[in-house]
């Protein structure tokens, strides 16, 4: 297996929570000699220093600083998100009814409900933890399969295949537990794991996640099946091409936005201050006066990475019959009229010809006329900072369900165009 979908393989098994592929960002970066800053204390930067920082223990942008001087040659960006539709547990509404303990779930970003129906499921999150005057944020995984959300027979719903429609609030409750004696399982399975008392564990924010692990699956090995591929496969990407970027001229820019799949509106996400003020402080740092910044921004280009959608053979009906990417046939640019997308032609040659320049096959990708189209942090990103910016993305089938498939040759291919572009 190549040492890169190997490593892949490994980010994803890792991160049942946001939270969780946030630190798995942390500890590559650490690992490759990324220096942490802290966004309340002056930044001091040097040429060819390995930088990063973190916002609210999820957003993260890392950044390479180039040899040239920011204002003549701007920055060059690659953005992605690392939240995935999910199931949020509500602690406070663990109930044990006839010896059978559950809990009620919210539903994050828009998943695919039905393919959470009958899975082993684990749990991972954030929790606070209370010890004494002081507190503290820890985070736990409980590994294992823990909980199902469980399908009422056919013989009890007998339009189960008839498009039968989940309701949120009934329907969803994971089944954590049969016969507990204690309260509140959860709590303790919680303060267990920690290694805590239960009455230390304070607000918990937890999620469900697939607890089969991400595998090769074909013939040949050549797809990827896992939960998270939106967007932690875009993230591994963009990752692992900034971790080989070694004295870029340009200053070379990772980020890795959290909440795109609610909305982006937070202040981790694309449409809060956290980007803009990174850039406008590294330029600072270097010397520049606010000029300098708009300068550099009119000089920058944004890669906006996110998972595109595959042509699928049994629903053929649902693609442009003139822009259906195939899987393994490399990275896709995604276009739209209304500009859901932030690709232009401009935007579009030049990420084609960074695939020309390293033999990576490349797709355009456009939604049926008579179809809404989705949208990404592009758009956001590109309007608020006036940005030169691609939307592109590997294309995938079943985006949003617990189990999403891509192509092993198109990861690679990503990782080694966006490579190729921090150079």
């Amino acid at each position: 297996m190549d040492a890169k979908i190997k490593d892949f393989l490994s980010f994803l098994d890792g991160s049942g929570s946001r939270f969780h592929a946030s630190r798995q960002i942390q500890n590559r970066l650490e690992a490759a000699g990324f220096t942490e800053l802290k966004e309340d204390e002056p930044l001091h930067l040097k040429k060819g220093g390995r930088y990063y920082l973190r916002r609210q223990d999820t957003a993260t942008i890392a950044f390479v600083m180039g040899s040239q001087v920011v204002e003549k040659t701007g920055f060059n960006l690659a953005a992605s998100h690392l939240d995935f539709p999910s199931l949020k547990l509500k602690p406070a509404s663990v109930k044990t009814q006839s010896g059978i303990t559950s809990c009620g779930v919210e539903v994050y970003g828009g998943p695919i409900l039905s393919t959470w129906i009958d899975r082993p499921l684990s749990i991972a999150g954030k929790v606070i933890v209370h010890n004494g005057k002081d507190s503290r944020s820890e985070l736990v995984d409980l590994d294992s399969a823990v909980a199902i959300i469980p399908n009422a027979a056919i013989h009890l719903n007998r339009d189960i295949n008839k498009g039968f429609e989940y309701n949120k609030q009934t329907h969803l409750r994971a089944m954590i537990s049969l016969g507990e004696n204690d309260k509140n399982p959860l709590l303790h399975a919680v303060a267990r794991k920690l290694k805590e008392k239960p009455e230390a564990i304070g607000d918990m924010e937890l999620f469900l996640y697939d607890a089969q692990v991400a595998e090769l699956a074909g013939l040949n090995r050549e797809m990827i099946c896992a939960q998270g591929l939106d967007n932690l496969a875009m993230t591994h990407a963009i990752l692992s091409a900034l971790l080989e970027c070694r004295k870029p001229k340009q200053t070379s820019v990772a980020v890795f936005f959290d909440h795109e799949e609610i909305g982006s509106e937070t202040p981790q996400g694309a449409m809060s201050s956290l980007l803009g003020e990174i850039l406008e402080r590294i330029c600072l740092a270097g010397g520049a006066d606010r000029e300098g910044y708009y300068l550099a921004l009119r000089k920058s280009f944004l890669i906006s990475a996110d998972m595109a959608h595959a042509f699928h053979p049994s629903y053929a009906d649902k693609y442009d019959p003139d822009y259906a990417p195939g899987m393994n046939q490399g990275p896709v640019v995604k276009l739209n009229a209304s500009h859901r997308y932030a690709s232009t032609a401009d935007s579009t040659l030049r990420f084609t010809r960074l695939c020309e320049t390293v033999n990576v096959p490349c797709q355009k990708f456009l939604v049926r006329s008579d179809m809404p189209c989705g949208s990404t942090v592009g758009p956001i990103v590109a309007a608020q900072l006036g940005l030169a910016a691609v939307d592109i993305g590997n294309p995938i089938w079943a985006m949003h369900s617990l189990k999403e498939t891509g192509g092993v040759k198109d990861h690679l291919y990503l990782i080694n165009a966006l490579t190729e572009y921090y150079k």
